[in-house]
């Protein structure tokens, strides 16, 4: 008897578990995330659990965050404040769901986390070298130079702490983390006058937590 043809249809993402038994948000030790992690962790699961029923992937929120950093690097070569602020808090959300709609779907790897590490350098580099462009432009000369050392920071920190993992250490120590770095800018970036004052905290702050994360390195290695 000949077997009738059914069409394959795409996969679905198994039940959704339940809200109080999806992870809260990953630990930082940084200045505000340990406190939204405890604040936000039912909104946090809600989200996640509804992003696992999408069928959303992982990688597709990641290519979604460089996308939203992309335009709004673009917004801030125009001389837009304003809304590059309030569209960097979607990509910033973006950028914190993909890891966890990985480790809820299993799907965590090394490449995973290698693509989700590029990726967050080339936002840092769109973000921290269009408003370089636009401040340097503008000829504020102090704020154009604080967002260099902000963004040679911010690189340095998580070179650091890829070069340490790469030796088997493990580093997470630092009050200016990247949750720390989106809330500040767009705080600076949204509210008038304070864009100065957070490129200043930027600065300060993320050299600290550079010191933070190389004397625990060579603390750890015996030094």
């Amino acid at each position: 008897m000949a077997t009738r043809w059914r069409p394959r249809l795409p996969d679905r993402p198994a039940e959704t578990p339940r809200i109080r038994e999806l992870p809260a948000p990953r630990r930082t030790e940084g200045i505000i995330g340990t406190f939204l992690g405890r604040v936000f962790a039912w909104p946090y699961r809600l989200a996640l659990a509804g992003l696992y029923r999408s069928g959303i992937r992982p990688w597709h929120l990641t290519a979604l965050s460089l996308a939203a950093n992309a335009v709004i690097a673009w917004l801030l070569l125009t001389g837009r404040f304003l809304l590059p602020g309030l569209l960097l808090a979607v990509a910033g959300l973006l950028d914190i769901f993909d890891g966890g709609v990985a480790r809820l779907r299993g799907e965590a790897s090394r490449a995973g986390a290698f693509l989700d590490s590029v990726v967050d350098r080339i936002s840092d580099l769109l973000l921290f070298g269009s408003l370089f462009w636009v401040l340097a432009g503008q000829g504020q000369r102090l704020a154009a130079a604080l967002t260099l050392v902000g963004l040679i920071v911010s690189l340095m920190v998580s070179h650091i702490r890829a070069e340490a993992e790469a030796v088997g250490l493990s580093l997470s120590e630092g009050l200016m983390q990247r949750l720390e770095r989106y809330i500040a800018l767009i705080i600076g970036l949204c509210v008038p006058g304070a864009l100065l004052p957070v490129l200043v905290v930027l600065a300060g702050l993320g050299s600290l937590t550079l010191a933070q994360r190389a004397f625990s390195s060579w603390r750890q290695l015996g030094g």
